[in-house]
């Protein structure tokens, strides 16, 4: 039978002593004696150290450290320190019965007996594993967290205190701004602003903003420690304790110079994208235009020369129909610069000197640029010829210089310079060749440029309202490109104006042909010829029929390839067959390239206002531009009558 707990009031003061430290649960308290031998043992010491009373009395207290710690001696020099300085505290990991590892709070306290001698010590020990794996968890995290921040180079991750001074420095920041982080910590952010912005307090304004609004973003432009400039991407968030108050700013910041720069130049490569299909098809549509053109031009030259022809003696008759060619005669001009712009006129290329060519023009630039405009020319003695088309480079350099004139309505100087220079067709191709530059430099009023830039565009001009079809630089461009060059304009608004036309050195060595001379007395070289003409527009096949008649030759007319076809087939006996380029369902060099295989010696003509295909160029087939006259049309006939 169970003896009853005896009452409070029949235990002696030790005993109640003994039964308070056995209470205690969350605190290992034993006493040990001046060897460290264990003589007590608590509740608390059983639950924390996992031994039972009776395995641990009787043993040393060093039981409970780790190896490292026996074998340097810190159980010892705890006793020590106890009883010379009559207290130890401290921390540190000791070792459970089942060897895992708590982390232990321990206070040492000496026993003296009444008289004053050392007996022995009240240990006190305190489990606080979980607080030191708390501890070194938020150690660890922001340990990796500072290794994560310090990591980062391609974004400038530090702090300012609520002023704005730089209390850390990542190394991305170090790298994105070229400063170490002795140099700038404790220094005001400030320091990286360009000196308008820091004087216009925009960097105290930044962190207004982020601490009214809760964030900072912008960009702006920086300045690196080397002085360089970079744009960047900022963001700036306020930092504040638990009570809300404000003690500092995290600021992030990326240099997004590259991406601008790339978006920039993508932003320019579309713009050039759009530009270059806009200006192909308007010099489509302007070929097109200029095509149409040139039949009807066709038509009403040869029909107002066998007018004129006809005429009698009525002068007033005359001067109409001679001022009325003269009309379609510019008309023709017109053509021929709209063709020239979509690189689709008929060019003659051949090696061509240009200092002689300029030479010969001086009497013609005299008399057109007036006597208050100074002409200069600079060539080198010796220079290779281009190859180009000389009429078209003619009047290409006297567009130029008249255009030099009208930007100095108050006179100036226009200076023409050609020289040999290594040049790229493209800006992204790092191929250079041999070129002749000619220079048409003005003292002009120069352009802006946003004039500039749509200088080339047709029908652009600044003369004015009826002072300028606005062809001229658009025609000289296409000049260039289809002679494999290029036209290139510099100018600066106030300075004046240089046209820079880029052409390729001639690699064919001139020839000279002797030119077929035309002998009255030889009648079989003026017998009528039987000709054969094909154009799929009425107007110009009967305009022309009439021309060839009028030169007293026979001829039959065809609409289009299928029909002359039949009728070279029916009648073998043509003499020259002249046929249009552009026709459906069978053009001309294809109408050609049938004839040819029927009849090999049989002359043939293909006439056209521009080329488009690279089969016009059979070998053998001459060409007649259009439009053309009948003086025209006499000359072309004339090289290939047969002797």
């Amino acid at each position: 039978m169970q003896q009853p707990a005896p009452s409070s009031a029949l235990l002696s003061q030790e005993d109640r002593y003994r039964l308070l430290v056995d209470a205690v649960f969350d605190y290992a308290i034993y006493m040990i004696d001046i060897n460290g031998i264990v003589r007590s043992w608590n509740s608390g010491a059983r639950r924390i150290k996992q031994y039972e009373e009776a395995d641990i009395i009787g043993r040393s207290f060093s039981l409970f450290y780790t190896e490292e710690d026996r074998l340097a001696g810190m159980p010892a020099r705890a006793l020590e320190i106890a009883a010379t300085s009559g207290r130890f505290e401290g921390e540190g990991w000791r070792v459970r019965k089942d060897g895992t590892r708590l982390w232990a709070s321990v206070v040492i306290d000496p026993i003296h007996a009444g008289d004053g001698t050392l007996i022995g010590f009240a240990k006190v020990t305190r489990d606080l594993t979980e607080r030191q794996q708390a501890q070194e968890a938020l150690l660890n995290s922001e340990r990796q967290f500072s290794l994560l921040v310090q990591g980062v180079t391609d974004y400038a991750l530090y702090m300012l205190d609520a002023k704005g001074v730089i209390t850390t420095w990542n190394a991305g920041a170090q790298r994105i701004k070229g400063y170490e982080p002795s140099e700038v910590i404790g220094r005001h952010f400030s320091l990286f602003f360009e000196p308008p912005d820091a004087e216009a307090g925009l960097p105290q304004r930044s962190l207004e903003i982020a601490e009214r609004e809760g964030r900072f973003e912008g960009q702006g432009w920086r300045i690196r420690k080397d002085g360089s400039r970079f744009l960047v991407h900022v963001v700036i968030d306020p930092i504040r304790d638990d009570a809300g108050a404000l003690i500092g700013f995290a600021k992030i910041t990326r240099d997004i110079t590259d991406s601008a720069q790339a978006q920039t130049a993508l932003k320019e490569a579309r713009e050039a994208l759009y530009q270059s299909q806009k200006m192909e098809s308007i010099g489509q549509l302007t070929g097109g235009i200029a095509h149409d053109f040139n039949n009807l031009l066709t038509v009403i030259l040869g029909s107002l020369g066998i007018v004129k022809k006809r005429l009698g003696d009525d002068p007033k008759t005359l001067s109409l129909v001679e001022n009325a060619i003269a009309a379609a005669q510019r008309g023709s001009s017109l053509t021929q610069r709209m063709l020239a712009f979509a690189r689709r006129q008929e060019l003659d290329p051949k090696p061509v000197d240009v200092g002689t060519l300029i030479r010969g023009m001086s009497e013609l630039l005299g008399s057109s640029l007036g006597s208050n405009i100074a002409v200069e020319t600079r060539f080198p003695l010796m220079m290779r010829p281009v190859f180009v088309d000389a009429g078209q480079l003619e009047m290409a350099l006297m567009n130029l210089m008249i255009n030099a004139r009208d930007a100095m309505p108050e006179g100036g100087s226009i200076i023409v310079s050609a020289k040999e220079a290594l040049f790229s067709l493209t800006a992204d191709s790092a191929a250079e060749e041999h070129f002749i530059c000619i220079s048409v430099a003005d003292t002009g009023a120069g352009m802006d440029e946003a004039t500039l830039q749509r200088a080339m565009e047709p029908f652009f001009t600044t003369k004015g309202l009826g002072k300028g079809t606005g062809l001229g630089l658009s025609m000289i461009h296409g000049l260039a490109e289809q002679s494999g060059g290029k036209l290139l304009l510099k100018s600066v608004y106030g300075c004046g104006t240089i046209a820079e036309l880029w052409l390729p050195i001639s690699a064919v060595i001139p020839e000279q042909s002797p030119e077929r001379t035309l002998d009255a007395a030889d009648p079989a070289l003026f017998r009528p010829l039987k000709v054969l003409f094909v154009d799929d527009d009425p107007l110009v096949l009967l305009s022309t029929r009439a021309m060839i008649e009028d030169l007293g030759h026979q001829v039959m007319a065809a609409c289009d390839g299928v029909d002359a076809l039949a009728l070279v087939l029916r009648h073998d006996d043509f003499d020259l067959v002249i046929t249009d380029h552009v026709m459906p369902n069978m053009t001309g060099p294809e109408l050609a390239q049938q004839i040819a295989v029927l009849f090999p010696g049989l002359p043939i003509i293909i006439s056209s206002g521009f080329t488009d295909t690279p089969s016009i160029n059979m070998t053998g087939l001459l060409r007649l531009p259009k439009p053309f006259n009948q003086a025209d049309l006499a000359r072309v006939i004339e090289q290939v009558r047969p002797a």
